[in-house]
């Protein structure tokens, strides 16, 4: 299964900028995990969430401490 990592920023008073990784099937996949993730974290609507770039990333290049643990 692939990883992908989506970078961009959600609109609030100040930008809060991310870079997040997910493992997932599509990159479709991975945007609702984002969505989902930020609703529930921060209670940011769909339309305040700007994503710049979804890239598919291979194993090695992995930043996240779960991710990494999956793959190893």
């Amino acid at each position: 299964m692939p990883f992908y990592r989506i970078t961009g920023k959600v609109l609030k008073k100040e930008p809060m900028f991310f870079r997040k990784e997910y493992k997932a099937l599509k990159p479709e996949h991975a945007i609702e995990l984002l969505y989902s993730e930020f609703g529930g974290l921060y209670k940011v609507k769909r339309s305040k969430i700007k994503i710049e770039k979804v890239e598919e990333i291979p194993p090695e290049e992995v930043t996240d401490p779960i991710l990494k643990a999956l793959i190893f």
